[in-house]
């Protein structure tokens, strides 16, 4: 099901808002197709192959849509946000209440159910933060979207991620909720899930924001 389309001739990850397990002609795969079909061998990082893009995750009036980067290589192989069986993310939405199970990363589109949304800032790359190109990187498509479905909050899964849509160094930008707002939507930073992410993992903010008003 498309919800709408920033240009209907648009075949790109970035035109589409999707409840992501119904397919629809030229738009990314759902993960219903994706778990079905072959997962080719990607480089460590790149252009997004069309068959690979993972569609938001978006409809009007959600909790909290979390926003990455981008897809790391094996979230790009595997069709599916979070996917590397070393992130926490999946993880850390069951422990502290954010879903009410754990959800496989191929069942991502189910996050709707408990008024979650999912997308990236790159939505046509893959690969780690530093293998990034600077024109991956989109911060104006990122807030119309957000403008257009309106959540309570947008959380950012890392401080790189939000330093580069907020345009503040990663050092000025404290964990939790930001000053800034998309609309009526408040902004919240989360501290990575990512296992290269470790050492500044803290899933206490990841409760503070469960715990918050939603």
């Amino acid at each position: 099901m498309r919800l709408w389309a920033r240009d209907s001739g648009d075949s790109s990850c970035l035109g589409f808002y999707a409840f992501a397990k119904v397919s629809s002609p030229g738009s990314c795969h759902s993960p219903r197709t994706t778990y079905i079909r072959t997962i080719t061998e990607l480089a460590k990082f790149g252009t997004l192959p069309p068959d690979h893009c993972v569609p938001d995750v978006l409809a009007p009036g959600l909790k909290v849509v979390f926003c990455g980067t981008a897809l790391g290589r094996v979230s790009a192989q595997s069709r599916a946000y979070y996917a590397h069986p070393g992130n926490f993310f999946w993880r850390t939405l069951f422990a502290t209440g954010l879903t009410p199970e754990l959800i496989a990363a191929r069942d991502y589109s189910r996050v709707l159910e408990f008024g979650i949304g999912l997308t990236d800032l790159c939505k046509l790359h893959f690969g780690n933060d530093n293998q990034l190109p600077s024109i991956a990187f989109d911060t104006s498509g990122l807030r119309g979207k957000i403008m257009k479905v309106q959540p309570k909050i947008l959380a950012f899964t890392s401080k790189t991620a939000a330093s580069t849509f907020l345009n503040r160094p990663t050092g000025f930008i404290s964990l939790g909720f930001q000053p800034d707002k998309v609309g009526a939507t408040r902004i919240w930073v989360l501290p990575s899930p990512s296992g290269q992410a470790r050492l500044f993992w803290d899933q206490e903010v990841w409760q503070q924001l469960a715990d918050a008003d939603l």
